[in-house]
């Protein structure tokens, strides 16, 4: 089923060789050359935090994404930074800074805004179903197609997939793309980013036939609430039996978005999901008496673990397993240590990767190392004692959606990688791991489309679904 496709910053400067250690894993890719002596680097780092981060924010987001009205050549930066643009609202500078510094200042910023190019392939029409990767060749077999946004993915023993789409259909997808449509989905609220979301198997599904779903619930008594929930049913045939909503995240709200809700269980049969902020950051995610900006963990039946970190604290929910989460569309159980990955929208910039660990803070948004989409900031800190630091992070975001570690013979030189698709700049992100860090990132399939999911199947292949139009690709490796 091979089918030619004709669908149409990663880290901001601060990946910097010289700055900072190159802390997210991506080098600043030769487009410019920082030629700052430490001292000079010391004294335009200070100079930016003290008088530009305040609008522009710590790591520059404010620049990344922008239209330069006045140019964005390091004689535009050091005439704008110097003489300012009053009506629009840009202070000069010129008395405050020597023609030193403000050139010192300019070739900063435009290191820190150089990476943007990295996603210039936007505008490329593919031809081709086959893709090359520094260390790997393969092709595109097109597994199924006429959805719009294929949300879910799981596999099942005998070939069969289970596919969600967003709207609320769930599928049963046979090795020959057939498409089957399974009955007694729960009703979801199809708006914003909410509807059917993952579904999952139970680690024993083999011999109980247990599914879990989790979607966008509309509150029974008000039809203008919504929440996150999680479903629980036995697949007979291509009917869901028994069906039961073992989780519904408190409180509900009005607002369409930031649902969450990944699914995935631990080597010891716990459930782990994600449940997003539903866009009240300022009550939900350092709030225990919610469940929204949350990573929950809970039984396979829906009861809390004993041992789960909140259990005794008065006024918490009990399900919480760690908190300060903003809208984490990828949750994924690291095979090799058993830990719980995942990742989570940032505002404009600091979308990010973490590893769950047990009653830990994440900081959401007290820290972030992004800003509003409006371009203003609300908050000045990316580090705050008690608030755990991601593993990487992306400025500008690349809206990441779906994340699997590779595991298996099929791709050798992957094995361990962490894959996460980006729903923004059309690709699929490799991110090579070595001890919990992230210390290398490659763009796969660039202009795929929006990459929706990706997941390891049972046969060892990658699969990976696009929306708008839904497709579900296997990635075939080409050998010899």
């Amino acid at each position: 089923m091979k089918k030619i496709l004709l669908l149409s910053m990663a880290c901001l400067a601060l990946c910097l060789v010289l700055w900072r250690c190159n802390k997210n894993g991506i080098g600043a890719n030769g487009a410019v050359s920082l030629t700052l002596n430490s001292k000079q680097l010391e004294r335009a780092e200070a100079n930016y935090k003290n008088y530009c981060s305040s609008c522009h924010g710590e790591q520059m987001q404010a620049f990344v994404d922008r239209k330069w009205a006045h140019g964005k050549t390091e004689a535009d930066l050091v005439k704008g930074i110097k003489y300012g643009y009053p009506d629009g609202g840009m202070s000069a500078y010129d008395t405050t800074f020597t023609d030193e510094e403000t050139q010192e200042l300019a070739k900063y910023i435009l290191y820190g805004i150089q990476n943007m190019d990295r996603y210039a392939f936007q505008d490329l029409t593919l031809t081709s179903d086959t893709f090359a990767s520094a260390s790997v060749k393969f092709e595109l077999d097109t597994i199924a197609s006429g959805m719009d946004s294929p949300w879910g993915m799981t596999f099942l023993a005998n070939g069969d997939m289970l596919v969600t789409e967003k709207s609320g259909t769930l599928y049963r997808i046979k090795p020959s793309g057939t498409k089957e449509k399974i009955e007694g989905v729960p009703t979801v609220v199809n708006k914003g980013q909410g509807g059917l979301l993952d579904v999952e198997l139970h680690p024993k599904f083999a011999e109980n036939q247990l599914i879990y779903l989790s979607y966008s619930k509309p509150n029974p008594q008000n039809a203008d609430l919504a929440t996150t929930a999680i479903l629980r049913a036995k697949l007979v045939g291509n009917n869901l039996m028994e069906a039961k909503d073992i989780f519904v995240a408190e409180p509900y709200a009005t607002t369409r978005h930031h649902y969450g809700c990944r699914l995935e269980f631990d080597k010891q049969g716990y459930l782990f999901f994600s449940v997003g902020d539903r866009g009240n950051q300022n009550e939900n995610p350092q709030n225990l008496s919610s469940h929204c900006g949350k990573i929950h963990r809970i039984n396979d039946d829906g009861t809390i673990p004993p041992d789960n970190p909140f259990v005794n604290t008065p006024g918490a929910k009990p399900s919480i397993f760690s908190y300060g989460h903003r809208n984490p569309q990828g949750v994924a159980m690291n095979p090799a240590t058993g830990q719980i990955w995942s990742h989570e929208h940032g505002p404009r910039g600091g979308d990010e990767i973490n590893i769950s660990d047990k009653g830990k803070n994440y900081g959401w948004p007290v820290i972030s190392y992004g800003i509003n989409y409006n371009g203003t900031t609300f908050t000045n800190l990316t580090a705050k004692e008690g608030m755990e630091q991601p593993i990487t992070y992306w400025v500008p975001s690349i809206a990441p959606c779906g994340m699997t570690f590779v595991k298996g013979s099929r791709y050798p030189s992957w094995a361990g990688s962490l894959l996460i698709g980006s729903l923004r700049f059309k690709y699929l992100n490799l991110c090579k791991i070595e001890n919990n860090k992230v210390v290398a990132q490659e763009l796969l399939m660039k202009n795929i489309g929006r990459v929706r999911n990706v997941e390891m199947g049972s046969d060892g292949y990658i699969y990976v679904a696009v929306e708008t139009p839904g497709f579900v690709f296997r990635l075939m490796p080409i050998t010899g």
